[in-house]
């Protein structure tokens, strides 16, 4: 294993160690709910039965009342056969059968109070639990593509060795965005599910210490935690390999890719596609696609745009790419190392494909982007269109 494998090898491993941590405390979050569920369940057997025994002393606490009531109007009536000792006796006992029968109701109350209060939770927990389980999946399949990608690296690498100085520019463009990645996962999903986790805890003390509307409240955070989670391990999945780029071709895919960030951002993506809907080889449907994405994440990151514009052409021999913007540009003489890694990476992939990649920019002007990929269809392809 030659140097450079080494070191994507490590950067692969620390992801990994991320990515793997995500699941442990996911993992966790989801066996305390489980068994917080199973105790609850528990509970609520016991507090049904309680209901149900309170109900029949109710009952029949309510029969004595009405017997004791009916007693004592017939006492009462004919005071004149019955003593005072006689009457007072009868309106005592009453008095305790009423005093006894409100005791009971209220406690019944209160148990059948208790006994809605747990079902609610059960089913909030049962929710948790769910999104849990989901949320883990989903960060399994983050591991799973980072192990597929590093596959693919490996490849390159070895392709790169034949070809030097081309070789080192992607295995440099390859660690940095593996960081970018890594950095990601952390102050995203990571985050979120270590928070996750504090509120969990917050909810349990709510619980046990009876403040259900506490409760309730972090409940409410917690699934808006998980929901950002979420929207985070898709977007970095998608960042990954857009899979729709496999299954449905170019075109479709940066339809569906404008329309998300547009929404995601608030911002206004103008888009023209001109051309045959036709798939073109894998690795420029690639290219095209990283180009546009990298683009357009330069023009809302870096250039803070209101509008960009995305135009693509395909002919028969050129594929022919506009993006440009009303962002704040910059001097392209001027710009630094750090700040042109995305622009370093477009030129790189136009160059593998011998195209051309002209950015026009100035400060306050915004920017516009030119690529040009010389494209010839296959024989096979020109028959099948």
């Amino acid at each position: 294993m030659s140097m450079d494998t080494k070191r994507l090898d490590n950067i692969l491993k620390k992801m990994t160690e991320v990515v793997e941590k995500s699941q442990e405390e996911i993992l966790l979050i989801s066996e305390q709910a489980e068994k917080e569920y199973a105790a609850l369940e528990e509970e609520l057997v016991q507090t049904k039965l309680l209901v149900n025994q309170y109900i029949a002393k109710s009952n029949e606490l309510e029969k004595k009342v009405r017997a004791s009531r009916r007693q004592l109007s017939e006492v009462s009536k004919r005071f004149d056969i019955h003593s005072e000792e006689t009457i007072r006796r009868v309106y005592e006992k009453t008095h305790q059968l009423q005093t006894e029968y409100a005791v009971v109701q209220r406690e019944e109350k209160a148990l059948r109070q208790k006994r809605d209060d747990l079902e609610r939770r059960l089913i909030q927990l049962s929710k948790t639990i769910e999104r849990a389980n989901n949320l883990g999946r989903k960060v399994s399949i983050i591991s799973s593509f980072l192990q597929d990608d590093f596959h693919e690296v490996n490849e390159l690498v070895k392709s790169a060795q034949e070809k030097q100085q081309i070789g080192l520019k992607i295995i440099e463009a390859q660690e940095k965005e593996r960081k970018r990645i890594s950095r990601e996962i952390h102050d995203g999903p990571a985050q979120s599910l270590a928070n996750i986790l504090i509120r969990s805890e917050i909810v349990d003390l709510a619980f046990r210490d009876g403040d259900t509307e506490q409760a309730l409240t972090e409940m409410k955070s917690i699934r808006e935690s998980i929901r950002q989670a979420l929207r985070e391990v898709r977007r970095i999945i998608y960042d990954l390999r857009p899979m729709a780029l496999d299954d449905l071709g170019l075109f479709p895919t940066i339809k569906k890719h404008i329309s998300s960030i547009s929404e995601y951002n608030n911002i206004d993506i103008d888009l023209a596609l001109h051309g045959d809907e036709r798939r073109l080889d894998p690795h420029y449907e690639v290219a095209v696609f990283r180009i546009i994405q990298e683009g357009l994440q330069n023009a809302i990151k870096h250039a803070k745009a209101s509008r960009i514009i995305v135009r693509l052409e395909i002919r028969d021999n050129l594929i022919a790419l506009n993006i440009e913007d009303d962002g704040i540009g910059f001097d392209p003489e001027n710009i630094n190392k750090k700040d042109s890694y995305g622009l370093i990476g477009m030129k790189e992939r136009v160059d593998l494909l011998d195209g051309e990649l002209t950015i026009k920019s100035e400060p306050n002007r915004g920017t516009k982007i030119v690529v040009k990929l010389p494209y010839k269809i296959p024989v096979e392809s020109e028959r099948n269109v």
